[in-house]
């Protein structure tokens, strides 16, 4: 007994395992599902209204057949032409009303239903939007923007149909087939059976071919993605493209990433062609079967000729069902795989975020404190270790150090871009994260290494950090980084469009506009990021006095590639992977004849 229990304990039963992965994937379709529902909500009266209109193309659909089967019975049953005459127009009279109603009711579903899936596939695509802005850099670090594009745009607009067609076509679906069916009964129970009894078969028959559509379709969204990222990428980055003469290696990758994309369409049309023969076939045989052994039973007596119209025309309209089931199988597919994907990135939480106790930052003075601060990324390299420092209000300290060791990292740090995996980082005494996130970076103004300018003027650029800001305070901004003298040279001066990215524009051009931007934001705390990298001399020299203007009075921080950038540094730190080895002023480091005065020799001898 006791061995039995000891090999329990070693191999513990693996059910309980499985049934928690079952019951989370479980509760995680459930909340995925009222998630999907949760879309209507704002839409129930038009969602109404819809229900109610395509109720009445249902019952119109239905209706009509039992009309002509009370004209044919008038032809045949009345002696009295006359009579007869006037009971037919009668109904036809009656058969137009239901024909109007009919029209204005398929109107009404097509344009608003099509409005109120509008509506919801735009509140899918904002929200998705919204969300992405949410989420930290490290997410931004994992995904391409290629494949975030698919998602909102494609999925959404698949979306959208979905919520559109999805209700509209299961109640009509359902209501045209059961009216038929419940017709079909009433005139011939031995016909109806036979129809009723090859339904499960049809169903079967959808259901395979509706798991084959699924996956197909899953594998070409992926491969549509890829296509967008290839076209994002290579649009992007034309100028270096055709600098390097490789518009043939680009075609040559799109076409492969194209050729993919193709064959998954093609095994996702060829189920959805099996699909749609099949529900046709069905439709066709029940014909058939109908038209031979209604025949037969006329001539048993056991039908009438009207009883076997009104049988035609009912078949007729069980064929409307299984199109529209077939229909509603292709954008369940197509919609609920893109709110699958969708929900993937609707359920990441921001890596960063506010604390729930976390309140504004006021005017700070700028004191900065790393308190052993340690980080590292996802993939788990350390890049910081146990570092320590303090910065003083309005004091102008410079990172200097070899690539790779964690300058561009700290800077990161302190808007909260990552949060440290350990230690703490604290402004005038209070820990970073202990306040807001949008207060935090309010106080902060950084620019990156990465120059990055939006489409649209000189003017929307510069006013990015401050969209009050006035055409006064603009222009100083932009003199105060000196480029107001290049910027009126502008075709329209500050209302000049830059292109996407800025690329009208000269690099140095560009990374003053983002030094401008910065400025005219006017924070307590500024951070360049080897923010001159790009600058001539002569802009460099420009920047620098910038530098020294701006710094009074307030915490700067910059990261120089450029070692002349920062000879007027009240404190410059050398940055190692062994933490911060030297720190001191521009002459006092050159005289130490240390690690900063060998890359200072090492750049001046370039």
């Amino acid at each position: 007994m006791s061995s039995l229990l000891s090999r329990a304990r070693k191999n513990p039963p693996r059910l309980n395992r499985s049934s928690s992965t079952a019951s989370k994937s479980y509760n995680r379709r459930q909340l995925r599902l009222r998630k999907f529902l949760s879309y209507f909500r704002p839409h129930l009266r038009l969602l109404m209204a819809d229900v109610a209109c395509a109720v009445v193309v249902a019952a119109a659909a239905v209706a009509l057949p039992l009309c002509a089967n009370i004209v044919m019975s008038h032809l045949i049953a009345f002696n009295d032409t006359a009579s007869a005459y006037w009971q037919i127009l009668g109904m036809g009279g009656v058969m137009l009303a239901i024909v109007a109603i009919e029209t204005a009711a398929i109107f009404f579903v097509d344009y608003r239903g099509h409005m109120m899936g509008a509506h919801i596939e735009a509140n899918i695509r904002q929200e998705l939007f919204d969300h992405c802005q949410k989420l930290s850099f490290g997410f931004y670090d994992r995904h391409r923007t290629g494949q975030l594009m698919s998602r909102i745009v494609g999925d959404s607009f698949w979306l959208g149909e979905l919520f559109h067609h999805g209700p509209e076509d299961l109640l009509i679906a359902i209501l045209k087939y059961s009216g038929a069916m419940a017709v079909l009964f009433f005139i011939d129970l031995q016909l109806a059976f036979l129809i009723l009894l090859l339904t499960p078969f049809a169903v079967a028959y959808a259901l395979h071919f509706n798991r084959r559509m699924s996956r197909a379709l899953e594998a070409s969204k992926q491969e549509i993605a890829a296509v967008n990222e290839r076209v994002e990428d290579a649009l992007a980055g034309i100028r270096v493209v055709q600098s390097f003469a490789n518009e043939d290696l680009e075609r040559k990758r799109f076409a492969v990433l194209n050729r993919r994309f193709l064959r998954s369409r093609a095994d996702g049309y060829r189920s959805e062609a099996w699909f749609s023969a099949g529900a046709e076939t069905f439709a066709q045989i029940i014909t058939l079967l109908v038209v031979i052994l209604g025949g037969l039973r006329i001539l048993a007596a056991e039908l009438t000729i009207a009883d076997l119209l009104t049988f035609l025309l009912c078949v007729g309209v069980l064929v409307d069902p299984v199109k529209r089931m077939a229909n509603l199988a292709r954008l369940w597919q197509e919609g609920y795989t893109g709110f699958v994907r969708a929900m993937e990135i609707l359920e990441i939480d921001p890596d960063v975020v506010d604390r729930p106790s976390a309140r504004l930052m006021s005017n700070p003075k700028g004191e900065i404190r790393l308190s052993n601060v340690d980080f590292s990324y996802e993939d788990g390299a350390e890049v910081l270790s146990n570092l320590s420092l303090t910065i003083r209000p309005g004091e102008f300290v410079a990172l200097v150090g070899p690539s790779g060791v964690g300058k561009s990292t700290l800077c990161a740090l302190l808007p909260r871009f990552y949060d440290v995996t350990g230690g703490s980082i604290e402004i005038d005494g209070t820990d970073i994260r202990d306040v807001t996130l949008a207060s935090l970076r309010r106080h902060l103004g950084v620019v990156q290494q990465d120059v990055y300018l939006f489409a649209g003027t000189v003017a929307d650029n510069l006013r990015y950090g401050r969209p009050d800001a006035t055409d006064e305070e603009v222009e100083a901004a932009a003199r105060a980084a000196h480029a107001h003298e290049f910027i009126m040279a502008l075709p329209q001066g500050y209302q000049t469009d830059i292109g996407q990215r800025g690329v009208k524009l000269s690099g140095g051009q560009r990374q003053r506009l983002t030094i401008a931007r910065a400025f005219l934001k006017n924070p307590a705390i500024l951070i360049f990021d080897e923010a001159t990298s790009a600058l001539d001399n002569e802009s460099e020299r420009a920047v620098q006095q910038a530098f020294l203007t701006l710094a009074k009075g307030r915490t700067t921080l910059v990261i120089a590639h450029r070692l002349s950038t920062i000879r007027h540094a009240d404190r410059i730190l050398v940055l190692t992977g062994d933490g911060i080895v030297e720190e001191g002023n521009h002459d006092r480091l050159m005289e130490s004849g240390g690690i900063y005065a060998s890359l200072y020799g090492l750049q001046a001898s370039i």
